[in-house]
């Protein structure tokens, strides 16, 4: 099979464009010969004529058309190889590939994407799926960023980085009930109904450890992996629920639920999980660097 030569088909590409040898010539500063010449060089390579003569121009015919498009894609991902190597964001670049953890403050989420999106930094691939999942794709580079409220384990062999994102409290939140008097914490917790989220929950191990080292016994009447999942149970249960605010903004801004109180010591932590690069993608860093400054500074403090 004949070696292509990139220098021909970039000529043949002009040529196209113009539809003319002479107008292509002076474009490129060649002799019309000479770029005659290089052209029936690569339709030799190719095996096919490519263009039909019409009077003076030249007409793409359909050996040639297939070429063109061809010739357009090569080039193309040619400029997207030196701008992402020059750390810029090439024009027309695929979707930013962006996975969350099934357990993540959807509110939280759309924080970020939000700002992207408003930023016109191209479009958005939006993925769920457990933290095991995202970081196969994330380390098959299936995924430009994994968001999670849980940080995985690094080591010497891990093949991504993490950054602490955000730090929120949590509070237990419920229903308003009228004549309710001010919650106190953690007495009232003992024997109390309350939605927890899930057990693979950092702030649920947290939870755990602070009710036994203050020897209340709350009753649990749902664990909720889902955070979307869990915002409406704590609408609906008539009980408390153990949620950072971010995840019932919208509640207690209607006052569907309110704040009995904030828990002391336990924080919910969110993380994007990039992937080890050399060459890392603009986007990405600017997602990051906006989700820092959006940030207030202390609760960046791990």
């Amino acid at each position: 099979m004949a070696t292509l030569n990139y220098h021909h088909l970039r000529l043949f590409r002009a040529i196209a464009k113009e539809r003319s040898l002479t107008r292509a010539a002076a474009q490129l500063h060649l002799a019309p010969s000479a770029l005659s010449t290089q052209l029936k060089d690569l339709e030799a390579r190719l095996g096919h004529a490519l263009f039909d003569r019409v009077g003076r121009g030249l007409d793409l015919n359909e050996a040639g058309r297939i070429a063109l498009d061809y010739a357009d894609t090569i080039f193309k991902a040619g400029d997207e190889l030196v701008a992402t190597l020059a750390g810029k964001r090439p024009a027309g670049a695929p979707a930013l590939r962006v996975g969350s953890v099934a357990t993540l403050s959807r509110n939280f989420q759309l924080g970020l994407v939000a700002r992207h999106l408003k930023a016109g930094a191209g479009p958005l691939a939006l993925h769920s799926g457990t933290l095991r999942e995202l970081l196969a794709e994330l380390s098959a580079h299936a995924l430009d960023l994994v968001l999670s409220n849980v940080a995985p384990p690094v080591d010497a062999r891990s093949a991504w980085r993490v950054h602490l994102l955000d730090r929120q409290p949590v509070s237990l939140v419920a229903r308003p009930r009228r004549g309710a008097r001010r919650f106190r914490f953690p007495a009232d917790l003992d024997g109390a109904s309350i939605v927890l989220p899930g057990p693979v929950s950092d702030i649920r191990t947290d939870f755990d450890l602070l009710v036994e080292r203050e020897g209340v016994r709350p009753v649990v009447i749902a664990e909720v992996d889902d955070m979307a999942m869990l915002r409406l149970v704590a609408r609906e249960a008539g009980a408390l629920a153990l949620v950072p605010p971010v995840v019932v903004r919208d509640e207690l801004a209607a006052r569907t639920l309110v704040e009995r109180c904030k828990v002391p010591g336990i924080h919910e932590r969110f993380y994007a999980i990039v992937p080890e690069r050399r060459f890392p993608d603009p986007r990405v860093a600017a997602l990051l660097r906006g989700a820092a400054a959006n940030s207030p500074r202390d609760r960046l403090r791990a």
